[in-house]
């Protein structure tokens, strides 16, 4: 029954750092808008629902095989769409689509849900997730294993198709608000 979870059963946390309390949240918000991470546009597709959400919480697992995990809030319709396709693809934003990452955001009014996609240019790689032309990196991902992480589902995805340009700027996010890197 346990052979397919990939987790090490036999291990324990330390007993005594177990006990000890955590941060609050708003502390862990606030150290968190510290750390630079990029911006990526989350997409799935299910029948003719289309549903994203900006997110910085991606990141690689392994080379080979080629793996990716994003985790995204299950209150989102993008869980649910994500839950149903099983695929999504990963758009990494590049300093000139801070655009279409407030739409995925929420952050530009009267754009929701499938209003979003009339920001930038979709096409479509290998499973049907949108994917965003100009963007820096596309990764179109199966998900293999969903794990229930608190707020946020944990998506373990493996790439099955990847575009990418070798210009431009990247789109990161640090201390509240949107930023360009030059290459």
């Amino acid at each position: 029954m346990y052979k397919d979870i990939n987790q090490l059963l036999d291990w324990t946390p330390n007993t005594r750092l177990a006990a000890m309390p955590t941060v609050t949240s708003e502390d862990h918000r606030y150290g968190m808008r510290h750390f630079a991470v990029g911006v990526s546009i989350i997409t799935a597709r299910h029948g003719e629902s289309r549903a994203g959400l900006t997110a910085t919480a991606v990141c690689s697992v392994t080379a080979d095989p080629p793996r990716l995990v994003v985790f995204v809030n299950k209150n989102v319709a993008a869980s649910e769409v994500i839950l149903n396709s099983g695929a999504l693809c990963v758009n990494v934003l590049a300093g000139d689509q801070e655009e279409v990452a407030k739409a995925f955001a929420g952050m530009i009014d009267g754009v929701h849900g499938d209003a979003r996609f009339e920001h930038g240019r979709w096409r479509e790689l290998t499973t049907g997730a949108p994917a965003l032309d100009g963007s820096l990196a596309n990764f179109d991902c199966r998900v293999i294993k969903v794990f229930d992480e608190s707020t946020h589902n944990a998506f373990l995805c493996e790439v099955l198709a990847t575009c990418e340009r070798n210009d431009g700027e990247a789109l990161i996010y640090l201390n509240g608000g949107f930023r360009r890197i030059p290459q």
